[in-house]
Order: C-alpha cells, then structure tokens, then sequence
C-alpha cells in the first residue's frame, strides 16, 4: 500500500501484526533512517535489530523471509533493517510477503529505486506492505516538521528558532530531530510538562553554524586549502554541529562546479560562465581557480564519493563526524596536488 506520512508513523509507532515491510524510497537517505529508528524505538528497549543489504539478499533472497520468521534467543522483539537496497532485492521481498506468517517486521531502505520501478509496485499493492517515497523538504515543510517535531518533545519552538533550526540542518529531519532532542533536554522539557525553546535556547547548545561557515569550508575543500579546511573544521567542532548540512553543501557546490566547467569545456569563457551562475563576487577567485583545476570525470567522481560519504555519516551514528572529515581532508589534498 502507498503510505501517507501520518499512516507510516502510525504504523512505525504501533506495526499492525499482519503488515511485513515499510518502503522507505526516494533520495532522502537521511529520513529514512530516521524513520526506521522509529520503528526500533517504538519495539521498546532489548529490542534486536538484524541488519542486512541488498547484496547479501541478491545472493540470498531466502535469508529476508528466514530472519522476519525466526524466533529471538530470549523472546525479545527484533526487527529486520535492510540498507543500500535496490531492485535487485525484489525476489527478497516477493518471497517476504508470500509467507504464511512472518513476526518480525523489516523496514527497507531503497534511496536509488525509481518510484515507478518494479520494487516500488510490488509494496504498492500488497496489503502487507507500505510504501513511502522520501524527500527532503522545502522550506515551508521543514519549519512544519520542525514545529511537529518539537511539539513530539514537549516544546514550543519561537518561529524564528524554528528558521535556525531549518538553516542549520539544511532540511535534514533526522538533524533537526538531533537538534530538538538536545534543546528538549536542555530545558528538561517532555509532552507532560512543555516548556519555550527561543534562539537563546539555541545559542546555549550551540546549535548551528553560519552559512557562512559551511560555505569557507567547502570553498577551501574543493580549492584544496588544507590549512583552511582544518581551521574551518575546527569550528564546526566547536559548535557541536551535524555534518551532514555540510556534506550537502558539498554537493551543491560540485554540482555547479560542473554545470560551468561543461560549459567551459564547450568554449565558453571562465567570466562568462560564472556572471551568468550569477557566482558571489568574493567567490569569484575561487571559483575560477576551481574551474581551472577541476575536470567533468573528477567532478563527478567527487559528487558520488559526497553522497556514498553522506550515507557512511548517517549508518556511523556519533563516529559520523569523523568519517565527514576525513573525506573531507583527502578530498582537499588530492585537490591541492
């Protein structure tokens, strides 16, 4: 079945004893890992997680109805979380929903799948399934989140907090959820005694960086300037801040590094090119510098490098930041030579 937001949460909170897989698809990675840690808060402490990948069940279709059927040691409840899926577990999860009766349910991320892909249709319409596409929010529906998000946690976001919040995560929900948890527990705040959360909140846990911030380090990591990339990760140490907004910058910033250099490469000027991305004039030195230095193949290379990086931060959990800079430091090196 094709999930609404309100039905999947629903479900996560309280999984129906006949419903077998959550879909978690479209390209907001980080969403659906946060949904499937809903489901493993909602089984309740002692809870046991198998974890799985569309490798292992290209070679083993059998294994995924195996583990939603098996029995735990000691009777505790258990789930079945399958990441870095594709359509090539569709024999998996024909087999999963054909079974007479499978206890544990299996929540499958599937971020590259195509809506209309076979996998998709096959959740689509089977009852023991829900389907849910992911993406990341726009403005207005990230302030929505963080408002709900907040209420969930007993707090009454300031409106202009919740426009921090939504710049500082750059629309990621399981950051601005990371956020909120830490404002909630900062004002010892719980839906049984709710409590005011102000930008003076945010500035005591140190919530955000400033866009400006992020931009200088992906200037310098994608200018190959070492010594600037480690002092700009230095603050964002400091401030206690998600890498993932960063990781995003990244991609954007690579993203239209290579939409000028093919432009570029077509025979249009260095200038030319930028006057019309409409670049920010204290950018524009970098960025030629960048367009000089970078070539289409290496540009691509790095954009898929950011995002296979983006997805290594979410699954490290409180090691995420480490993976980030590292990346980050070989990016700028090989960069720099």
């Amino acid at each position: 079945m094709k999930a609404t937001e309100p039905r999947l949460t629903a479900a996560l909170d309280k999984p129906p004893a006949d419903l077998r897989l959550f879909l978690l698809h479209g390209p907001d990675e980080a969403t659906a890992q946060s949904y499937a840690a809903r489901l493993g808060r909602a089984l309740g402490q002692g809870v046991e997680r198998i974890d799985l990948d569309g490798a292992t069940l290209r070679v083993d279709p059998a294994r995924l109805g195996d583990e939603a059927a098996a029995i735990s040691l000691f009777g505790d409840p258990r789930y079945i979380r399958v990441t870095g899926a594709g359509e090539e577990v569709l024999e998996a999860v024909a087999a999963l929903l054909a079974l007479e009766k499978a206890g544990n349910p299996v929540v499958l991320i599937a971020s590259t799948v195509k809506a209309t892909g076979k996998l998709v249709k096959a959740a689509i319409e089977s009852d023991r399934a829900l389907a849910f596409a992911c993406y990341p929010p726009n403005a207005r529906d990230a302030a929505a989140v963080v408002t709900e998000l907040g209420r969930a946690e007993g707090l009454r976001i300031a409106p202009t907090a919740v426009q921090r919040i939504v710049r500082a995560s750059d629309g990621d929900r399981a950051v601005m959820a990371r956020e909120i948890e830490k404002l909630a527990l900062y004002l010892d705040a719980a839906p049984d005694r709710p409590a005011d959360a102000d930008e003076e909140a945010l500035d005591a846990i140190g919530a955000d960086l400033s866009e400006g911030e992020i931009g200088e380090v992906v200037l310098a990591a994608t200018g190959g300037d070492v010594p600037a990339l480690v002092d700009g990760l230095r603050r964002m140490a400091v401030a206690d801040s998600s890498p993932i907004p960063l990781l995003r910058a990244l991609g954007r910033r690579l993203l239209s590094l290579a939409d000028m250099r093919a432009a570029v490469d077509s025979g249009e000027g260095v200038d030319q090119v930028m006057k019309r991305h409409r670049v920010f004039w204290r950018e524009e030195a970098s960025t030629a510098a960048a367009l000089r230095r970078w070539r289409l193949p290496a540009l691509a290379a790095a954009l898929a490098a950011a995002r296979r990086t983006e997805r290594e931060v979410i699954a490290a959990g409180a090691a995420g930041r480490v993976v980030a800079e590292t990346f980050l430091l070989r990016l700028a090196q090989r960069v720099g030579r």
